[in-house]
């Protein structure tokens, strides 16, 4: 079962909250009907993100068993065979299917869905192997979490908010290929690694860091209510505790950073509090 659950990789199930960020960043987070809608998203998503992660495990077996870390996963290390694998994967393409019957409108979710599970797919059978399209799928995994989430609640999705989604998960992505790059010295583990340089994905990488606080920042100031520039600090310094962070022994896989970092946590937490504090106190409305 261990083996199995690993498989899954719930634990970067910490990024389908994105589903909810039209919800919360609207001010609507509290109105039931939608926010059940929002969780059978979550659901769903986290079941089409398995089953993609599940997808990757069984191609890239053979390469992961030369890998310091990745060896040691189900498939690789034969706890979990193939066949076995892809009724499950199957099986979970399914089930995030099913998990949308109940919300009003699924159409557009599923067409979001769709499209994130055909970018993982053409991602697994070769797509990864190019030189920043591989980085451009990865952020718009991100990107899609939340389109997905505005079309399950019928929440719009304001223009810098899409933006700083956009450029923070390039700079996610691009900070994770840096890092490889760093530790493995472009190995046989990730082919891609071969067609950049630390400097490339550094430069980069911090441009679209920069960008996305400017953007984070111009969304705080359109909502009308000034307070929300507190929350501007608190991000800057998220960041660079998330910084400080990959610059040590790191891969930069953004879920394991997050969760084996407490300050990193207890900062999102105090972040996320205020952000609730100050979009939904009762002495206004954004």
């Amino acid at each position: 079962m261990k083996a199995w659950l690993k498989l899954l990789r719930l634990h970067h199930c910490v990024k389908n909250v994105l589903v909810f960020a039209p919800l919360f960043f609207h001010g609507r987070f509290f109105e039931t009907h939608l926010l059940l809608s929002a969780l059978a998203g979550w659901f769903a998503f986290t079941c089409w993100a398995s089953a993609v992660y599940v997808l990757n495990d069984c191609l890239d077996a053979r390469r992961d068993r030369l890998h310091p870390v990745k060896r040691f996963r189900p498939i690789a290390s034969g706890a979990v065979s193939r066949r076995s694998a892809c009724c499950l994967l199957v099986g979970l393409l399914l089930a995030g299917g099913a998990a949308l019957w109940p919300v009003a409108a699924p159409g557009r979710a599923l067409a979001w869905g769709a499209l994130y599970v055909g970018l993982n797919v053409a991602y697994s059978f070769g797509w990864k192997h190019i030189p920043v399209l591989d980085v451009a799928i990865l952020a718009c995994g991100f990107l899609i979490r939340v389109m997905f989430g505005s079309a399950i609640t019928g929440i719009a999705v304001s223009h810098w908010l899409y933006l700083t989604v956009l450029t923070g998960a390039c700079y996610l992505g691009l900070g994770k290929r840096r890092n490889e790059l760093r530790r493995l010295k472009g190995a046989r583990t990730r082919r891609v690694l071969r067609f950049y340089t630390a400097e490339f994905l550094d430069r980069n990488m911090y441009l679209c860091l920069g960008l996305a606080i400017a953007f984070y920042a111009l969304w705080s100031v359109a909502q009308g209510r000034e307070q929300l520039v507190w929350t501007v600090p608190l991000v800057l310094l998220i960041l660079m505790k998330y910084n400080l962070t990959i610059e040590r022994e790191s891969d930069g896989d953004p879920v394991e950073v997050f969760l084996h970092d407490p300050a990193l946590i207890i900062l999102g937490l105090a972040y996320a509090g205020l952000l609730l504090f100050l979009l939904y106190a009762p002495w206004g409305a954004v």
